[in-house]
Order: structure tokens, then sequence, then C-alpha cells
């Protein structure tokens, strides 16, 4: 499944990050990179430990907890601590599949990544090129949000960010650990639960409302990894 989120952060909130990214400590993103990543990664990030990436990943935390959409559609069991990158000047990251588990790297804990997530800072006239193409089985997608906007897919697609020709691209990316591991799993609920919600805001709780979303909750129940 891939999701467009819009408008994770308020406006407020992207100023703070756009002032933080400002004063950031970028550093060559192969730090964090796989064997095979490193060979068609090319970019800058955040350390994870600098104070900038901490209270960036705090605001973003902060946004993610509060979005029902992303809720609904990532049904989060854990969230890897937000990543942050910047692409200019040509900066690429070609093809790759993310890697399947990762660490924490504050608590050591280990992290199913079923769900990726790309949250968007500067608007697509900030900066030409750059958009995420997501391949999945009806073809390629190209992806360039508003500053603020969020897109969801799954982790074990195929993906890849163009070279950024002109100005800057900044971002925050990381991974959810889904109470639904399987992705078709996790789409039906989805569609469940926005069909649910649409229906309750035209008929209020009827009874077949009251029964759909007891088989929602059953299918949760019967298929969540918790």
């Amino acid at each position: 499944m891939l999701l467009h989120i819009p408008n994770v952060l308020t406006h407020d909130e992207l100023r703070q990050a756009r002032q933080l990214l400002a004063e950031a400590p970028w550093e060559d993103g192969l730090a964090t990179a796989g064997a095979q990543s490193a060979l068609v990664k090319h970019n800058l990030q955040l350390a994870q430990t600098s104070p900038q990436a901490q209270a960036l990943g705090s605001l973003v935390l902060v946004a993610l907890n509060r979005n029902a959409l992303f809720f609904s559609a990532a049904l989060p069991n854990r969230i890897f601590p937000p990543m942050f990158n910047c692409y200019q000047g040509g900066m690429t990251f070609g093809n790759h599949v993310d890697n399947a588990v990762r660490s924490d790297p504050f608590s050591g804990q280990w992290l199913r990544t079923d769900v990726s997530c790309t949250l968007f800072f500067t608007d697509p006239d900030e900066y030409q090129g750059g958009e995420l193409i997501v391949e999945d089985t009806y073809g390629s997608h190209a992806v360039k949000l508003p500053a603020g906007d969020m897109i969801l897919y799954p982790s074990t697609s195929v993906h890849r960010v163009e070279p950024v020709t002109a100005g800057a691209r900044l971002a925050s990316f990381f991974w959810t650990q889904s109470m639904i591991r399987d992705d078709n799993r996790r789409a039906m609920l989805f569609d469940m639960d926005s069909a649910i919600s649409s229906l309750r805001q035209r008929h209020g709780d009827s009874e077949e409302t009251v029964n759909l979303t007891s088989v929602y909750h059953n299918l949760l129940r019967q298929w969540s990894e918790v």
C-alpha cells in the first residue's frame, strides 16, 4: 500500500524543523548504509546522536502520535527513531530495498521494517529532481510532496531517489514495525477502517456499523503480533 498522508506537520512545527535543519551538522550518508545500498547511496545525513536530530526526532514522533491516518495505515507497534537526510548537488540514492531489521541506536532493540516513511521538509519548487521512485506490481510511482506531507509504503518495495540537480531536498525517513506483518492484511484493515469511519459519519453507530467494527477488531486481534 502506497499512501500520501498530508499535513503531518503544522506550520509552526515545519518552521521549527527548518530552523534546526539550517544548523545541522551534516555527514556522509554512507555512515548508515548497508553493504548493498552503500554502492548506490550518495547523500548527507544527520548523526542520530546530534542535538538537532534528537530534537527533530521528538517533533516528528509527536506529530505521528496524533495522526489518525498514520495509525490506521501503519498500525504501529514500534517506530524506529526518525532519521534525516539532505540531497543536493547531484546527490542520489539508486535502486535498493531497505534492510529487513534494524537495531535501535538508543535502546539496542531490534526492529523489523514493515513500513517505510518519508516526511518532506522542503516544497517541490525548492529543488529540482529528487523524486522518490517506488516500484510495485503496478509499476513505478514518482513521489514529490509538499513540505509537511509524508509518503508511506511497504518496506519490501524497491525504491530510489532521483538526482537533485538544483536546490536541496530535506526529509525525514524512518521505519515502523507494524502490529500486522503482512502488507495485504494491513491494507485490508486500512480499507475496512476507512469504510467504517465513512459509514459512521453518514449514519452514526448503526447496527451495521457496530457489526463491521466488531469484524475489524476481531481480525486485528487474530492477525496482530504484539
